[in-house]
Parts: structure tokens; sequence; C-alpha cells
């Protein structure tokens, strides 16, 4: 049997294990998928040695293969970031359940009882790469939120994967919860991740999480419903009445607190009134934490150690100390430059003009808009939600962070007493 046609079939029988655990979940109890969760965080804690030992050989494997540090950094597992992972799921046990939330409700003159009630998604497929910490956070906002979780992983952290999902199922099953809750697709080739995208019979809704070239795989594969958890080419405009010391220590967080995210400002957009004098403080400061610049002309007269930007420039997620710098003469400027490179991520305005506030809020395209406030925080923890399983880009059917409702749905139930339509 031709070696694609052999992944097809593997991933249609984990397809299928996955739905049949995502029935079970459906009806689980609170209490019951809370207790899952904690079996296994416990375990998470039991296995640290083992998922270690794992990590390592990943570790030597990647660096081998002359991994950069910053990814390199992110696929490590230490005593800390296990525990981490665990007390992520014993923080997401402590959220309240969405399943069964009625939405809203209503009676008709012919006396039907209408509600809106939300329900699991069934099966959540996740393609990601690199991070083996997903893995953890993944399967546990899937778990509380009534669905299993189906998880593709990179090659780089196959052996941690399996490490961590294993001790995951049996903490499942300790707590009388089948162990497919989480499923961990074990073969990190192109086709077994094509084979998820169009698992069209089992999977309900797929989140790719990693780069440009993940998302272009699955905009031309994927025949299941997706939700882009998509590049932040988030910008910070410095409208002309902004506060000066608040716009520096915005720009600053938002660029340098942590430049490896999504929701770190890869663009400065500044009014032009600015141009000559808070424009080069807010390039020392940055150039002191050892960004670079690439501009516009107007920026470059301003600033003389802003380097030239290309077209593409503007548009780039650089995750890196690097930043695009461009000048306006207008809030309409701001505005049509912001929609035009922007990914609809998280885009923020530092400004003291309540009305350049509200139209940047209402006409920018973004997810998030924030107002004198960094790009930080567009994050799920950050917003209160406990928890999320990546940022969508995208208007349907959710947007901005996901957290437990996110990954959820509804069904309309309908009582009577008799009636039938006339």
């Amino acid at each position: 049997m031709p070696e694609e046609r052999a992944s097809s079939l593997t991933i249609q029988g984990l397809g299928r294990r996955a739905r049949s655990a995502a029935r079970v979940l459906a009806t689980a109890s609170t209490s019951l998928k809370n207790a899952a969760l904690l079996e296994a965080s416990d375990a998470l804690v039991a296995h640290a040695t083992t998922i270690q030992e794992q990590n390592s050989l990943d570790l030597a494997a990647a660096e081998a293969a002359g991994m950069e540090p910053g990814p390199l950094d992110r696929l490590r597992l230490t005593d800390a970031r296990i525990e981490s992972m665990a007390a992520g799921l014993r923080q997401v046990a402590s959220l309240p359940d969405p399943i069964g939330e009625v939405l809203e409700s209503w009676v008709r003159p012919n006396g039907l009882e209408i509600s809106r009630t939300r329900v699991p998604l069934g099966v959540v497929a996740i393609i990601y790469e690199n991070r083996p910490n997903v893995t953890a956070d993944a399967a546990g906002l899937c778990l509380k939120a009534g669905n299993a979780a189906l998880l593709r992983g990179s090659g780089s952290a196959l052996r941690s994967n399996l490490a961590i999902a294993e001790a995951m199922r049996r903490g499942f099953a300790a707590a009388g919860l089948p162990e497919d809750c989480l499923v961990l697709v074990d073969d990190a080739s192109h086709e077994s991740a094509i084979g998820v995208m169009r698992l069209t019979e089992y999977v309900d809704c797929l989140i790719p999480r990693g780069g440009p070239a993940l998302i272009k795989s699955v905009r031309e594969n994927a025949t299941v419903p997706v939700i882009i958890d998509g590049d932040g080419n988030c910008h910070v405009y410095v409208d002309a009445s902004a506060d000066a010391e608040m716009a520096r220590s915005i720009v600053m967080n938002a660029k340098t607190q942590r430049t490896s995210v999504c929701n770190a400002a890869e663009s400065l957009v500044i009014h032009a009134d600015l141009a000559e004098t808070l424009l080069p403080i807010i390039c020392a400061d940055l150039e002191a934490a050892g960004v670079v610049l690439v501009g516009d002309a107007a920026s470059r007269d301003s600033v003389a150690s802003i380097q030239p930007a290309t077209e593409e420039d503007f548009g780039r997620e650089f995750l890196e100390l690097k930043m695009s710098v461009a000048v306006v003469s207008s809030l309409d400027d701001a505005i049509a430059h912001i929609n035009r490179f922007g990914t609809g991520h998280s885009e923020a305005i530092v400004t003291t003009d309540l009305e350049a506030a509200r139209r940047f809020a209402r006409e920018v395209d973004a997810a998030a808009v924030l107002v004198n406030a960094s790009t930080r925080f567009t994050d799920g923890e950050e917003f209160g939600f406990g928890a999320e399983i990546g940022i969508s880009t995208q208007k349907l059917h959710a947007r901005g962070p996901m957290g437990l409702r996110e990954l959820t749905t509804y069904k309309y139930v309908v009582w009577g007493d008799g009636q039938v339509r006339t």
C-alpha cells in the first residue's frame, strides 16, 4: 500500500476514535470534567522526569539540525514549565463550564418556548508547531468545553508531545473519561497534516497554530471548517494629541516586552506634528533596547538612523527586535495605513482626543483595538478568559482571544405542548 494511502487510513482511524470520545464528553458533567483535568495535572507532575527525558532527545535533535535559539527555547521543557502546564490545567478546572449556558430564551405568541443553549463543537483538531506546552493547553481547554482534541504537532517536538499526551490520557482515564479525549497524531509527515485538514467526517473545527507556511497550507488544503490563528502585524499609532510619556511607555512595552509573540507591535505610526519632537525620543528608546528601525522617507528625515523600509516591511510580522515606522499627516491616513498593512490582530492608538479614539476604534478593522494601552494585552488571560487556545484574526466563528466559549457552538431547544404549524 502506498505510504500516503496508509497515512490517510491511520488518520481516519484517529478521527474515528476522537469522535467516539467526543460523544461521551458531550454529556459529561462539570464535576467529571474537572476531575479529569486535575488528574491530568497530577499526571504531568508525576511523569515530569519522563517528559523531560523525551524533551532532551527532541532538543538534541533540533540543535543538531541547526534550530535557532528562539525556537529552541520554545521547544525546551523545564521543571518550571511542566509545573506551569499542570497549573494551567488546574486553572481551567476552576473556570465556569460554558456547556449548558442558556444564551437567550423567549416565548412565541403560539406558546412555543425557544432557548439558545451552548453546546460543544465536537472534535477540535489543532495543528501546531514546535511548542509542546500547546499539547497540554489545547487538550485541557477542549475537554472543559466538552470537545475531544485531535492534535498534530511538529516533528521537532514529537517525543515531548507523546510523553505529555500519554500522561494526560492516563489522567483522563483515572477520572473515568475516555483516554481518547486526547488523540495525538504520531506521524509528523506532511501527508498526516493534510489528512487532518481533510477529516470532514470526524473533525468539526480545525485551528492551525504556526507560521505563514502552515497557514498557507491550511488555506489551500483544508476541507473542514477552520479558525485561523493568524499573523500579528500589530500597529501603535501615536496621535497628534498623545501624551508623550504615555506614548514612549506603550510603544516600548508593545515592541520589547516580548518580541516573539503575535501581539507584539511590529509597526509604529506617528502623526507628522510629532515627527521632529517625539519621534526621535521614541526611536532612541527603541534603539537603546536593540530594535532595528526601518521607515518611510518622512521618518528618515527626522531620525537619521532609521533604515529604508520596503513595501513588504510595512506588512511583515518580524517577531524580532525590528520595527517599521511611518509618518502620517492625519488620523484618516493612519487608519488607511493600518487597514492596508494590518493583519486584523491588534491595533492601538495613543491619544488624549476622545473623538479620535472613538473614530479609531470604529474604523480600524481588527479583532482588538486598544486605546492608550499596549497591544500585549490582547491575550485570553489578560482579557479575563482564564486561558486561550489562540487568537483568531478572522471573523467567523470566533474573533480575537479564543477561550472556552469560543470552543462551543449552540443549539436551539424548542418546547411545545402540542403545537402544529398551519
